[in-house]
């Protein structure tokens, strides 16, 4: 079955940086595009960014453009969130997600990682 696995996540103070990798297996790695979704507490799931299954990478939400950076692996069947530059409002929990074709939204995807909890201190 298809299992994707975050890992990476923890605490870290304001400024630092974290990356995310993601594992996936019980797909083909390469034929599939790959998002990274968060959701903060009480809050909506919101799309970060995505990367197609040739690698090229969707706009970023705003908030995070010029800071996170997406990438893939397809040797390793990993996908990566690099964070740089943390805010406190960056503390969500990160979920990376799998689907043929890229898209923006949560409902457009069929596969989910179980999240991986990112708190940024001041």
């Amino acid at each position: 079955q298809v299992q994707l696995v975050e890992s990476g996540g923890g605490l870290v103070h304001s400024g630092g940086p974290l990356r995310l990798p993601c594992a996936a297996s019980g797909l083909t790695f390469s034929s599939y595009a790959m998002a990274w979704f968060r959701q903060a507490s009480g809050q909506d799931r919101e799309f970060v960014g995505a990367i197609t299954r040739g690698g090229v990478r969707t706009p970023y939400e705003d908030s995070v453009k010029g800071r996170f950076t997406i990438s893939r692996d397809n040797a390793k069947n990993t996908v990566y969130l690099q964070m740089n530059s943390l805010k406190p409002e960056d503390t969500a929990v990160y979920y990376c997600a799998a689907r043929p074709l890229v898209s923006t939204t949560v409902s457009g995807y069929d596969y989910w990682g179980q999240g991986t909890q990112v708190t940024v201190s001041s």
